[in-house]
């Protein structure tokens, strides 16, 4: 017992220590900074940003989708079993198998979609601006709007929004968190270090992106540092809530609470991801089929880990 105790809390702090690294490099680095580079210096990090958002997207379908939707039905499962037991003398089967078989996690994760685009349409409707506006340029031609998907000129100031920022980081968040519960409520020496090794590949690439993307956007260095700090911590809690809870009782509510916690970050991420940093990559029509490439790289690695994840 002891010695499990120890490798989850050698696992603690190598999160904490990967997610530091690869989020405070991008930041720390003028490498990076996008608005003074040029030529293929810019094109590399063009690049480097759409292989962030493919990660992106394989992080929200492959894990956080995935682990929601695989959790909501695991509860419904039991909830439902735990009914059955209780009232054995009823003959409502055929309600209760239509109730298992409706796609709750799907309608939860649709819920967390739309909860945000709501939080960002009020933020729109009472303070215009404070939201942001969309990379794509809205010009006048003939008395008739014209959307520029592929503008330059929309590329080279864009103005993002700090509402999705925030929204993409509260999302990552509440996953992290519930990564690090997970390693943290593993039985076994050996689940621990598999799922720890396979949650310290995907998650050092993903804070990898988010931090190139405040970069990219123009985001202070204190407020990106803090913003990468406040992510760093986020596993290393989950899993210390882990430890605390591995010997007591896990009441269904509990595994209930998080699973539709996880699929309304899950919706929130795919927001963002689809609204926000796909759009902003690929609004150029510079070297299409190399961004294509990139996206499809960073998605293949991330569904490449979900083998073990």
């Amino acid at each position: 017992m002891e010695s499990l105790i120890g490798v989850k809390l050698g696992c603690l702090f190598a999160l904490l220590a990967l997610t530091l690294v690869c989020g405070l490099s991008p930041i720390c680095s003028k490498w990076f900074k996008i608005d003074a580079a040029t030529g293929h210096h810019r094109r590399v990090l063009s690049l480097l940003g759409c292989t962030s958002a493919g990660v992106f997207l394989g992080a929200g379908f492959m894990h956080m989708t995935a682990e929601a939707l695989e959790g909501i039905e695991s509860e419904i499962q039991k909830f439902m079993g735990q009914n059955r037991t209780r009232s054995k003398g009823n003959s409502s089967n055929d309600a209760g198998s239509a109730f298992v078989e409706y796609p709750y996690g799907e309608l939860i994760i649709s819920l967390g979609f739309f909860l945000v685009f709501l939080l960002e349409s009020l933020a729109q409707q009472c303070c215009p601006g404070a939201a942001g506006q969309s990379t794509v340029k809205e010009e006048e031609w003939g008395g008739n709007p014209v959307f520029d998907f592929h503008s330059h000129e929309s590329l080279r100031s864009p103005k993002q929004s700090p509402f999705r920022a925030f929204v993409f980081l509260l999302s990552l968040s509440f996953h992290s968190v519930f990564e690090g519960l997970a390693v943290g409520l593993q039985p076994t020496i050996a689940a621990t270090i598999q799922l720890c090794l396979a949650v310290l590949a995907h998650k050092g690439l993903v804070v990898f992106g988010v931090a190139l993307r405040l970069t990219k956007i123009g985001t202070g260095s204190r407020w990106a540092i803090s913003s990468i700090l406040s992510l760093a911590f986020m596993s290393p809690l989950g899993l210390a809530l882990g430890l605390t809870i591995a010997a007591g009782d896990s009441e269904g509510w509990k595994g209930l609470a998080q699973a539709i916690l996880e699929g309304l970050a899950a919706g929130t991420f795919l927001y963002v991801t689809f609204l926000e940093i796909l759009p902003h990559e690929l609004s150029s029509c510079e070297a299409p089929l190399a961004k294509w490439g990139c996206v499809a790289a960073g998605f293949t690695f991330m569904a490449f880990i979900a083998v073990w994840a």
